[in-house]
This record gives structure tokens, sequence and C-alpha cells, in this order.
């Protein structure tokens, strides 16, 4: 419906990346008001610019910056409907060669940024005894993938958290759910993946991407369309019944 979303104002972290920006201009067509954030301040202007949107940019590590960006959205646009917690990072690494300092990291931006959000949202969703949010895990926090145990552990504890979520905000009618999407193409996160992998693997880029797509039945990686699309169905009435669920977008690579 082309104005599924009017009068609804979303909340999108992690906005400025391919995902993120994939989302925003899906709900913005669809009569969404988006207020965007992301690390840096001149993505954040720009994009906010090029999508005619309100933003903020914000380090969602920092639980004063993340309260700053939310009471900017109430301040720009009045409320927050529906949260979508979209920015993460990924590294590919030998668990013998992580640092204490990378897994905290790792856990601190796809976690606590996570966390943060939702904390400072939930409330007024309470008060209105409705909202969405939608948490992104992926694939590999499913079933873990070799070199990214940081990866997998972070993102196993994003689907915990919508879980506990869910069953926690369900009275208020408040649904939690999470995308779990495989890799996708033309974006940053498998830019660094496979780069990562290339050096551990010791292959070239082809031969790397050749081996992903053979585990995909679908044959082929998947691409900011397919990812954005559910996260819009997810935030939509449609999914007004689904709350605790994490869905698998992975060309059948992930079944369960």
């Amino acid at each position: 419906m082309q104005n599924e979303f009017e009068g609804k104002v979303v909340l999108i972290t992690g906005a400025t990346g391919a995902i993120g920006k994939g989302v925003a201009v899906k709900l913005i067509n669809q009569g969404a008001k988006v207020f965007i954030s992301d690390l840096k301040e001149e993505t954040v202007a720009s994009t906010s610019k090029e999508l005619c949107c309100f933003g903020m940019a914000g380090d969602i590590t920092s639980e004063t910056q993340v309260k700053a960006v939310v009471d900017k959205c109430v301040e720009n646009v009045g409320k927050v409907d529906i949260l979508i917690n979209v920015a993460g990072i990924i590294g590919t690494s030998k668990v013998e060669d992580i640092t204490e300092d990378v897994w905290d990291q790792m856990f601190a931006v796809n976690c606590k940024g996570t966390f943060f959000f939702t904390k400072y949202v939930v409330p007024m969703m309470k008060e209105k005894k409705a909202g969405k949010i939608i948490n992104f895990s992926s694939k590999s926090g499913k079933t873990g993938s070799a070199l990214m145990s940081h990866y997998c552990a972070a993102k196993g504890a994003i689907m915990s958290f919508t879980q506990a979520l869910a069953f926690e905000l369900a009275a208020y009618n408040i649904n939690v759910n999470c995308i779990c999407p495989g890799i996708t193409d033309n974006t940053g996160v498998w830019d660094t993946c496979s780069a990562g992998y290339i050096k551990d693997m010791n292959l070239p880029k082809e031969e790397v991407v050749d081996k992903f797509t053979a585990k995909i039945p679908l044959g082929r990686l998947a691409s900011i369309e397919d990812v954005s699309s559910v996260t819009v169905f997810l935030a939509s009435k449609g999914a007004d019944y689904m709350t605790g669920q994490s869905i698998n977008v992975t060309g059948g690579r992930e079944m369960h």
C-alpha cells in the first residue's frame, strides 16, 4: 500500500549504510516520517538532505549520545512509532588473534547500541501501547561461521535480546522481531567480510564469492532490496501478529 506508514515516525540507526538507507527510502515512499542516525556527521547530513528527512549523528556505544539522538528525533518529529536497529559492524579473524578490545568493540556496537536505543524508545511506545522494534542479527547468529566467532556471538545475543523483549513488551502491544540476513551484495559489511576472507583463506575474491554462492540454494547473494523489503514488512500492519521472530533472508541457506 502506497501510504501504509502515513503518520508513522520511524527511527533508523545505521541509516547511511546501504541497507539502512534502502529501508529509509522504502518507508519514506510509503508515507513514513523517517529520522536517521549514524556515526559520521557528514554522512548523516548528506543523507538527510538527499532523503529530505531529519537526522542526527551519534555514537551508538555512548548512552549519552543515543539519548541525545532519541531526544532530537522527538523534538523534530514528535514521537517514535517504529525503531529499526540496523547499525552494526563485522570482522573476520582467527579466534587466537582476536584481542579483548576487538571483542569488546564488536559487542559494544552490535549489542550495546541496540540496547541503548531500545531503552530510550520503549517508554514512549509503552505510553501509547503500540510500537514496533526491528533488530538486525545475521545468519551467522544462528549458525556460526568460521573466522567470525566474535561477530557470531554478538549477533546471537541480538536474537536472545529480541526474544526476551518480545515477552516483556507484548502486554503493551509492542512487536519485537529480528532480521537475519545472509551475505548481502553491494554493502560495506560484505566488502569488509570478503576482504577478511580473501586474506585469511588466501584466495582471490572471485573464488571467495563462488564458495559462498555455492552454499545458497537460490544461487545468489542477497540484494539490498531483498533485505529492506522484509524489514519494511515487519514494520507494517501485516506483521501485527508476529513477535519474537528471527526471520532469515538467506536464499535458503539458513532454514531454522
